[in-house]
């Protein structure tokens, strides 16, 4: 049997909880009350933080480096206009029109860009390379339970998900300890 569509209840959201309200302030509403941001899952630590100031920057599309010189000549016909909007949409419109072979010289500068992007790239990437193979020898002979001189406490990783807390005093008499233990 089908239900029909205003008789059916309405679906519940996971994420909201329902509350009822004051019937004076709102009427028989019920208000859904804010979601905790931290069931939020974490983002992705390893995309952030890794923006590198010496990388290069990427090159600029035929369309941009088109809209580069149509900019200029842009403002030169309409200086009253100074919505960025505005001249945006005029390139785009302008742009669209224009045929192929007119298209060809910005095509061929962006080219030229992408050619000059993609050596600065290797050339960065092996610089890369180079100085994580350096910062690597150095992280494999620390141990990871070996204290910091600058923290107060440090952290003991037991497993995947479990970590104490202990402070840097206690875990260095209990690293003199088992030191002298094992010799």
């Amino acid at each position: 049997m089908k239900i029909a569509k205003g008789k059916r209840e309405p679906r519940k959201d996971k994420k909201e909880v329902l509350k009822p309200v004051d019937d004076r302030k709102v009427g028989k509403r019920k208000a859904a009350l804010k979601v905790n941001k931290s069931s939020k899952k974490p983002a992705n630590k390893d995309k952030v933080g890794k923006n590198d100031p010496n990388k290069p920057k990427r090159p600029p599309s035929a369309f941009f480096v088109f809209l580069e010189e149509f900019r200029k000549t842009y403002k030169q016909e309409h200086p009253n206009v100074k919505a960025v909007s505005a001249v945006a949409k005029a390139g785009g419109e302008k742009w669209k029109s224009l045929s192929n072979a007119e298209k060809a010289p910005y095509e061929a500068k962006s080219a030229k860009r992408k050619s000059e992007y993609d050596k600065l790239m290797t050339a960065y990437n092996k610089k890369q390379e180079s100085s994580d193979d350096d910062d690597g020898n150095e992280e494999s002979e620390k141990s990871k339970s070996e204290v910091s001189d600058d923290e107060e406490s440090a952290e003991l990783a037991l497993g995947p998900a479990a970590k104490i807390r202990i402070p840097a005093r206690l875990l260095q008499a209990l690293l003199c300890i088992y030191s002298s233990y094992i010799s």
